[in-house]
C-alpha cells in the first residue's frame, strides 16, 4: 500500500508519516476526501473554515 499526501501528490511513501513538504500527515492512497477529513481533525482549522466562508459570503453579497 502506498502512502501519499492529500495536498502535494509527489510525496509518496510505504509507510504513513507526514508529508516532508507540509507536515501534513500521508493517507492511503486513494483514500477519499482527505484534505477535508484533515481540516475538520481541528477546531482550530474549522473555526478557520468558517470565518474564511463568512468573509467570501459577505464578499460576494456586496457584488450583487
Amino acid at each position: 500500500m502506498m502512502y501519499v499526501c492529500p495536498m502535494h501528490a509527489d510525496a509518496r511513501s510505504e509507510v504513513p508519516g507526514k508529508c516532508p513538504h507540509c507536515k501534513m500527515s500521508m493517507v492511503a492512497e486513494g483514500t477519499s476526501f482527505a484534505l477535508l477529513r484533515h481540516f475538520v481533525s481541528s477546531p482550530l482549522h474549522i473555526a478557520v473554515m468558517v470565518v474564511l466562508m463568512l468573509i467570501l459570503m459577505v464578499a460576494a453579497m456586496k457584488l450583487m
